[in-house]
């Protein structure tokens, strides 16, 4: 007799986390705090790498506008830049 229990979280686990900026809990655009809940890091943690990296050479600052332009905020299925292009696709049609 096969009387396998499923797991309400099991779905929840098995599915990817997406890579988002959140809309609550953020200081600027919320890259520092998606890369903490997508990591599973706190977020102080990934706020002072990334200030670090800016006082080291600018590469926070790049990591940091690179993550504003890629990641989709909350509630959104497109980044800024997807919307952009699809912004100018449908202008030049």
């Amino acid at each position: 007799m096969n009387t396998t229990a499923t797991d309400p979280g099991a779905d929840e686990e098995a599915r990817p986390r997406a890579l988002r900026r959140p809309i609550h809990d953020r200081m600027l655009a919320g890259v520092a705090a998606g890369i903490a809940n997508y990591l599973d890091l706190d977020v102080t943690v990934v706020r002072m790498a990334l200030a670090v990296l800016a006082f080291i050479g600018g590469t926070g600052v790049a990591i940091y506008f690179a993550g504003w332009l890629l990641m989709p905020e909350e509630g959104s299925e497109e980044s800024i830049v997807l919307e952009f292009i699809r912004s100018r696709q449908t202008c030049s049609h």
